[in-house]
């Protein structure tokens, strides 16, 4: 009961905070501040400070700012007009046509970008008109881009899967590595998806495509080199062993402005804007760290997850069970935060628990961010639903049902992972390990 207690006094005070409109950061150290002065008789401040310093001080952490930096350089290139152009002519033959553009487009943007809001707004300011040009369902242009810009949740680089790792204390490297094949199997999955719908909707009636030789099919795939090769770069050096994720992210920002260069879109302005995009971005995320670090520490002090993780084995939940109580805890967390903030605030306790159930943490990381996808698409708080009623001007409740069929897939994608758990361990098993 005393365990209870602590739970209620710790979500009523961060409830509180969040309430008054006070950064989730900071109302994440005054949730700790107040753990520490009634459980503890160690000095606040300097526990405070202590754990706020080595939390930002992580070298892992250094790849983040540099990935969040890659992905701002390369939204202000072009791109993804460039994306469109080589890709439409391959996609035009399928089942769903051009709408396949939306999903691939985002799988390939977001294996040079780790936010999920970067990766829909470039895709989606350049697939949205031309979709909408040839006639294509609106619910389907729309929900397919809603649910396809979260891979870059999963696709590596992520954003989230380096929060996660550095939350946890695990390898960034084997994080990304075990996120490709689930991207990769979700992508089909929505693909599948849209050439079902295309069969089956009656309102399906888009403007017929061009014929096209594959001469002028190859010829136009010219236009995808730049992102082929900047994947290659990031993605090969850890593949290869050459380089950790921190090395890689350098190489992906000097990779982004030498492709900003080539194209004429690097001017002073636009090396300015994006340098201060990732800072504003950086310094929100470390921000949320190191109040969830201390936090974290405060409700060791409490002896909190410890006490949870043997009320959990005491109820004898097996792990589908116990993976099942997090998939709807998750689900309804994700409706009140965002993503990143959701991992950092819960994995305090949740890591103890899964650790505890003898669940891979590798794993288990894939399957936190499928969970976190949903929350992207998930009303009220979905960051992606706000995003494309900006660019569409269309209510949020159409975007919300537009949606519904990929939230749905995300869900079938989790039992995927939970039968089939090799799609995300088999690479990081598998694969040659950066220095580092």
């Amino acid at each position: 009961m005393e365990d209870f207690s602590i739970i209620i006094l710790f979500i009523f005070v961060l409830l509180l905070l969040l309430g008054s409109g006070v950064w989730i950061g900071l109302a994440l150290m005054g949730v700790a501040w107040v753990g520490m002065e009634l459980f503890t008789t160690r000095p606040v401040g300097d526990v405070m400070l202590t754990t706020i310093w080595s939390s930002s001080s992580s070298w892992t952490l250094t790849a983040l700012p540099l990935f969040i930096w890659m992905g701002e350089i390369l939204y202000r290139t072009r791109l993804s007009e460039d994306m469109f152009r080589g890709l439409s002519p391959w996609m035009a033959g399928l089942p769903g046509g051009l709408v396949h553009t939306n999903i691939v487009g985002c799988t390939v943007f977001a294996a040079v970008s780790g936010s999920s809001a970067a990766t829909l707004t470039t895709v989606g300011k350049m697939s949205i008109p031309e979709l909408r040009k040839r006639n294509y369902p609106e619910n389907m242009v729309i929900g397919t881009l809603a649910g396809a810009a979260t891979l870059g949740l999963m696709i590596p680089p992520s954003l989230t899967l380096i929060v996660y790792g550095v939350t946890i204390n695990e390898s960034i490297s084997k994080l990304f590595f075990a996120g490709i094949l689930p991207g990769l199997v979700l992508a089909s999955m929505f693909m599948a998806y849209v050439a079902i719908m295309s069969k089956v909707s009656k309102n399906w009636d888009p403007a017929p495509e061009p014929k096209m030789s594959f001469a002028k099919r190859i010829q136009n795939s010219r236009f995808l080199i730049p992102v082929i090769l900047l994947i290659l770069l990031v993605i090969g050096s850890m593949y290869l062993g050459f380089a950790t994720a921190t090395e890689a992210a350098a190489f992906g920002v000097i990779g982004s402005l030498l492709l900003a260069a080539s194209q004429g879109s690097l001017s002073w302005k636009t090396f300015a804007e994006s340098l201060m995009g990732a800072t504003r971005t950086s310094a929100m995320i470390a921000l949320i760290l190191a109040g969830a670090a201390f936090l974290s520490l405060s409700m060791g002090f409490t002896g909190l997850p410890r006490g949870l993780a043997d009320l959990i084995a005491q109820m004898e939940l097996s792990r589908f069970e116990l993976l099942m109580a997090l998939l709807v805890f998750y689900i309804i967390l994700g409706m009140f935060l965002d993503g990143i903030s959701s991992v950092v605030l819960t994995m305090a306790v949740v890591e103890t628990m899964v650790r505890q159930a003898g669940i891979d943490l590798i794993w288990f990381g894939i399957f936190i961010v499928v969970v976190v996808e949903m929350a992207q698409i998930t009303p009220p708080i979905g960051f992606n639903l706000f995003v494309l009623q900006g660019m569409t001007h269309h209510e949020m409740g159409f975007i919300a049902r537009a949606s519904i069929p990929m939230f749905l897939i995300m869900v079938l994608m989790v039992f995927v992972l939970i039968a089939f758990p090799e799609i995300a361990t088999w690479l990081p098993a598998n694969i040659r390990q950066g220095p580092g």
